[in-house]
């Protein structure tokens, strides 16, 4: 099967025209030997299926990033039958400058200028035949959000391939051609493939290449010194001399291919200029964004939409009066619920009505109590819990990924990089951060993005500290739960508060580490903000589908398998005699009460003596899979069937509400279990990544420092909470470890200085 390599800039459109490519039959694996993202689909349009390979997006060629590297190895290693260079019509000058580098490959190339809808709708155009013409490759105009003119990208690359093509260069005309041209030679006489682009990086000094061809590398640097830099007064930087070269060939005979409609001058800001000037704002650009964040949350966790109900006496009584209707509490409750809410109560009502088909059923069959129990309580109870949230998780995701589409992500990456300095990392941690709120695993993968390993390591740490979708049911359920039976708060505004309070920790632990154990200079921060565009509603769908179908294969799988297993842990002693009802006779109450005095200090652990074990038990689950936090306080609700009502049975928030009850857990307890479950060891799948992003023998470092954190954090919150008097004793310990940071770091700074002095 031929295979077709996409590679562009960032945000150059490259992964919406892969979507657009390859649609359902896209999956998504890792690169042999790393865990960076490896995106492969098959486009079946055309005359015969062809594999779609979507390359980590890059600026350059040259080996400064794990992306860069894995770009140049796939493109030179004899794989890809054709590239497809992705750029950025609106932006040509800068995207052209990789395109020159993809040129001296010997791959056919066909060169895809995305987004012309937006340079249409600018009033640019592009002379497309005679940029083809003097770039020498293939040129289409395509709109890969809109999908215009894809399959004819497809034609012009399936015919591309039918001929053998020779790698070229534009650094003809450069002082430095005559070292490449000899390089290249010697490297022809030893069969390199590829000998052009591999010459280039040899007399730019490319690690890699001086590395692979060390004789080759001294004979080029040899031939630079006696033949070129005896023309140049003050030597040369080949390098530099080089990437010169590029901009200057790229700006003489490509940028005149685009004509502007108008000059760019500060009269006349283009629509995106004029939305940075507000949302980029120095002093409002920040708060804009928090107020977009609440808007997010409060439009899908919220009862009350806007607030109405609350301002409004006359109506939040009469949607609480509505509320009591068997239908209408899926539309109102302290008013009129939120999009998020609305599709939360009808998925809650349509796995309640699964439940009583499943009771029926097992009914109608005459099929034993116990096994009715079993099934329909405990392993659909669990399950259940989980998936009512299901709406509510895809809901956040959707405004991310419109935020994220649309470009705006990208500007609040370029806004907090001037913060985020300050707590010793780049704006570039941001990305993977925020990814965070999807989920930890492809985030921490996109750690490897991060050149300075103390800083992706202390970035790759605090992660989880993002709440991802595993972790929503948490907070919703917990929260609603606090609402519901101490009639304290708001739902949303808790949850909002929960999330912020994940970015204040992360915030605060990047800090300690790049003062202590982590210590380094931020490192610099370049990228492309992107022009605004609309969301394309394929592409939205398409990264729901993927949420949806992840989370259901953990719903059935390893959720389905760990209510299972608390089920029978709970129904049954250690003599595995059948107790019924008295939980606290079962297997799993005698392990957690084993574990539960270790959660003393947290306010969930010994203090709670009546089935106060089912908090620790749902925190050790959790270690699992997040979402088995909820799953567990679902089936263990269910075991204590008795006294729960079939809507309590139905309701996650219900079951947590009825847990909390009958356990008496306090107000800051609550708290606590949320700040616990948000903060310590992720996830199975999070831990084996981060695992493979550390470094050998330091892991265990890392799982030191979740667990620390969240016991930490955890035990200030009940103490502060519950007795209020420890605050002095909390005061005191953060005092004594700021004076401590400081005279570590002036211990530090002198013995760095000294270190450089030496050196010097």
């Amino acid at each position: 099967m031929l295979k077709f390599a996409l590679a562009g800039n960032p945000n150059s459109g490259k992964t919406t025209l892969f979507n657009a490519l390859t649609g359902s039959t896209a999956h998504v694996g890792n690169w042999p030997g790393v865990t960076v993202d490896k995106k492969e689909g098959v486009y079946k349009k055309g005359p015969e299926p062809v594999e779609i390979i979507d390359l980590p997006g890059i600026y350059s060629l040259s080996p400064y990033t794990p992306e860069e590297v894995i770009t140049r190895n796939y493109l030179l290693d004899g794989e890809a039958s054709c590239i497809i260079n992705i750029v950025d019509a609106t932006n040509l000058e800068r995207n052209l400058y990789l395109t020159t580098q993809i040129m001296e490959v010997d791959i056919p190339i066909v060169v895809a200028l995305n987004m012309a809808d937006v340079l249409r709708k600018n009033g640019d155009t592009i002379d497309v035949k005679t940029l083809e013409r003097r770039i020498g490759l293939p040129v289409v105009e395509i709109s890969a959000l809109k999908g215009d003119n894809i399959d004819l990208l497809m034609e012009r690359a399936l015919q591309a391939v039918k001929e053998k093509r020779t790698g070229t260069s534009i650094l003809k005309q450069s002082v430095i051609w005559p070292a490449i041209s000899n390089a290249e030679i010697a490297l022809k006489l030893k069969d390199v493939p590829a000998p052009l682009f591999h010459a280039i990086k040899l007399v730019e000094k490319d690690e890699i290449e001086v590395k692979n061809h060390p004789a080759e590398a001294r004979a080029a640097q040899a031939f630079i010194k006696e033949n070129v830099c005896k023309k140049e007064e003050n030597g040369i930087d080949a390098e530099a001399e080089i990437a010169d070269a590029r901009y200057k060939y790229i700006t003489a005979h490509f940028s005149s291919t685009l004509t502007r409609a108008r000059k760019p001058s500060y009269d006349h800001l283009s629509k995106s200029d004029k939305a940075d000037r507000v949302l980029t704002h120095k002093i409002w650009g920040l708060p804009i964004f928090l107020v977009i964040l609440f808007l997010i949350f409060h439009l899908t966790f919220s009862d009350d939409l806007f607030f109405i109900g609350a301002m409004t006496n006359g109506f939040g009584g009469h949607a609480e009066t509505l509320a009591e209707h068997p239908v209408g509490y899926i539309f109102f409750g302290g008013g009129l619920n939120t999009p998020g809410m609305i599709l939360f109560n009808l998925m809650d009502t349509f796995t309640g009505l699964i439940g009583e088909g499943l009771t029926l059923g097992f009914e109608a069959m005459q099929a034993h109590p116990g096994l009715t129990d079993f099934i329909v309580e405990g392993a659909w109870g669990g399950i259940a819990s989980v998936l009512s949230f299901l709406p509510q998780i895809l809901v956040l995701f959707l405004f991310f990924s419109i935020l994220e589409d649309t470009g705006y992500m990208a500007r609040v990456a370029f806004m907090l990089d001037r913060i985020f300095r300050r707590f010793g990392v780049s704006g570039r941690a941001f990305m993977p951060m925020i990814m965070g709120f999807g989920c930890s695993v492809p985030a921490m993968i996109n750690t490897r993005t991060m050149a300075d390993e103390k800083e992706r390591e202390a970035t790759l740490r605090v992660i989880p500290f993002f709440t991802c979708g595993a972790k929503t049911p948490i907070l919703l359920a917990v929260a609603g739960a606090f609402v519901t039976y101490f009639k304290i708060g708001n739902a949303d505004v808790i949850t909002y508060a929960m999330y912020l309070a994940g970015i204040v920790a992360a915030m605060i632990a990047l800090l300690v580490m790049r003062s202590t154990t982590k210590r380094g200079e931020a490192s610099p921060f370049i990228m492309e903000l992107p022009t605004y565009h609309l969301p394309g509603f394929k592409n939205l769908m398409l990264h729901l589908w993927d949420k949806s179908k992840h989370f259901l294969q953990k719903a059935f799988t390893i959720i389905l398998l760990s209510c299972i297993i608390i089920r029978l842990l709970s129904t049954f002693s250690w003599d595995w005699s059948y107790i019924g009802e008295d939980m606290d006779r079962s297997i799993l109450a005698s392990l957690g009460q084993f574990v539960q005095p270790i959660f003393t200090p947290l306010g969930f652990g010994s203090q709670i003596p009546q089935y106060g074990w089912v908090f620790a038990v749902a925190a050790v689950t959790g270690l699992i899979a997040k979402e088995d936090v909820i799953a567990t306080f679902g089936t263990l609700a269910a075991c204590l069937g008795a006294v729960l009502s079939q809507e309590q049975l139905d309701g996650g928030v219900a079951q947590v509400a009825y847990l909390i009850e009958v356990t008496g857990i306090t107000k800051a307890a609550v708290i606590s279990f949320i700040i616990f479950n948000m903060l310590t060891i992720p996830c199975f799948a999070a831990v084996a990544a981060a695992k493979g992003e550390t470094a050998k023998g330091k892991f265990k470092w890392t799982l030191l420092f979740w667990i620390a954190t969240s016991y930490i954090a955890g035990a200030a919150v009940y103490t502060v909470g519950e007795f209020v008097w420890p605050v002095a004793i909390w005061v005191a310990a953060i005092a004594a470890a700021v004076v401590g940071i400081v005279i570590y770091n002036k211990k530090m700074n002198k013995k760095e200085a000294r270190a450089k002095l030496l050196g010097q």
